[in-house]
């Protein structure tokens, strides 16, 4: 088995790759982790030899073509990392967190959308109702609305109908 170091470093340069600096092993040039595994960098390869083994990971490295590599090493040190902050979920639980947090900002943003939608069908029938004059949102009820009114100020300028659709038109 292979599972020497030297291929990722400059010649002359007596400094092992972090895997064969942790396995505390003579790094030979032929080394499958130094490419990916550079001495300056020892906490990439603990985490991955401690998630996976060397004796794996050298495995599955040697059974990859070179040009996929990389992005196999890369793959083995996210998981390492989130497997050690982690050690039930892993990237499952980055993952399951991430998509929480999609659901909740696209909820955020159809109740924004349901807001503006809110507004401008108020703008349309006070224009409608009293003609072209000055509009006051803080009657309207609606979140922004009173939010506008509490500080004295509009915070963005309802008097523009400029391109606006319809109201059975779509705004999205």
């Amino acid at each position: 088995m292979k599972e020497s170091c030297g291929g990722g470093r400059k010649q002359g340069t007596p400094s092992p790759c972090a895997a064969c600096k942790l396995l505390r092993r003579r790094c030979a040039e032929d080394c499958v982790f130094a490419p990916y595994f550079p001495a300056d960098e020892p906490h990439k390869f603990a985490n991955v030899h401690k998630v996976f083994g060397a004796s794996n990971v050298n495995k599955m490295l040697q059974e990859l073509p070179e040009h996929q590599r990389g992005d196999a090493v890369s793959s083995m040190v996210y998981e390492a990392n989130a497997r050690v902050r982690d050690p039930v979920y892993g990237c499952v639980g980055a993952i399951s967190s991430l998509q929480q947090q999609i659901d909740m900002l696209q909820s955020q943003l159809a109740q924004a959308k349901a807001e503006v939608v809110h507004l401008r069908v108020w703008q349309s029938a006070t224009l409608s109702n009293h003609g072209p004059g000055p509009a006051s949102p803080s009657n309207s009820g609606s979140p922004s609305s009173r939010l506008m009114a509490s500080q004295g100020k509009a915070i963005f300028d309802m008097d523009m109908m400029v391109d606006q659709p319809g109201l059975g038109d779509s705004i999205w």
